[in-house]
């Protein structure tokens, strides 16, 4: 569990002046932590907003003086943060500054896990979260609270995850080995923006014939109009196999759409055009039981013989 405040929004430009890293055991119950103000070496940036000024960081230590007790913390586990992108590039910015290597293999963003669990709240800020679920918070915009307001939370939404059969977001990391040896970290990206680049190891079968299984290597695309999150269909997607198509075209298998006559976007473009459109429970009930594809193949070039067509 992570929070960092800062003095700007750029990672790299902007630092890190106040962190909490809470190491949670099996429990939720904090066994590990590491806590400090730091010294950037830079203007503070917003003090209205963290609240912590020139003078009360210039005796503090600096992000290297601290790093090797953040990555005892960090070691083994998965990073989870209220918008992860944000916590995650700053630490890895920071650690690369101070050429230390980030034991982090897989991140979870409560934002997004909240936003799955359909809570009926206005917004998912985490003070909002906190009121939801009678979590108190005393200092907003200070890491050490938020930290322990994010674990309280965590623990509700994993409860709520539990019942309502949601799957975590939880999502690999990598880190780019070069050969100078320097470890340097890969920038969180949408899950959509790599999804839609990544190559489907299954030939596409075609369209979905409604009543029949799903087969592995199907092009799926996903309009507005569903009541799961993107982020959450397209794991599901990736995880079985099918490919996601960030538009609609012919080739498209089926558009996973709640509205059984949309007016606009992906669902209507695929009425046009006669790919089926299925809501997203019928696609969570699909894509549980998916039929095995055909593989891709590379192609090979025949050198022993030669054939004459003509």
């Amino acid at each position: 569990m992570i929070d960092v405040e800062t003095t700007g929004f750029r990672p790299g430009q902007a630092r890190i002046i106040s962190l909490a890293v809470l190491g949670l055991d099996a429990g939720g119950r904090v066994e590990r932590s590491v806590v400090s103000l730091l010294n950037p070496g830079v203007d503070p940036g917003p003090t209205h907003i963290h609240g912590l000024t020139t003078a009360m960081l210039e005796d503090q230590p600096q992000f290297s003086d601290i790093v090797g007790d953040l990555v005892e913390v960090l070691c083994g586990r998965t990073l989870v943060a209220h918008n992860v992108a944000f916590d995650y590039s700053f630490l890895a910015a920071e650690a690369e500054m101070a050429q230390a290597e980030l034991p982090v293999d897989s991140v979870m963003c409560t934002v997004e896990l909240a936003r799955r669990l359909g809570l009926g709240i206005d917004n998912l800020r985490l003070e909002t979260l906190a009121a939801h679920w009678g979590v108190p918070q005393e200092r907003p915009h200070d890491a050490f609270d938020d930290a322990l307001v994010l674990t309280g939370v965590l623990t509700a939404a994993l409860q709520r995850a539990r019942e309502r059969d949601v799957w975590l977001p939880v999502r690999p990391v990598t880190r780019r080995r070069w050969p100078n040896g320097r470890v340097t970290h890969d920038e969180l990206r949408p899950l959509k923006a790599l999804a839609s680049r990544m190559p489907c190891p299954y030939l596409n079968p075609g369209r979905y014939v409604p009543g029949r299984p799903l087969v592995q290597g199907m092009r799926v695309a996903l309009a507005a109009e569903v009541g799961r999150t993107h982020e959450e269909l397209l794991e599901r997607i990736l995880h079985a196999g099918l490919a996601y198509s960030d538009h609609v075209d012919p080739e498209t298998s089926l558009v996973v759409c709640n509205e059984t006559a949309p007016g606009q976007g992906k669902g209507y473009h695929a009425l046009r055009v006669g790919v089926p459109v299925v809501s997203d429970a019928m696609f969570m009930d699909c894509v549980g039981s998916v039929v095995g594809g055909t593989s891709v193949q590379p192609f090979t070039d025949v050198v022993e013989e030669q054939f004459a067509l003509f």
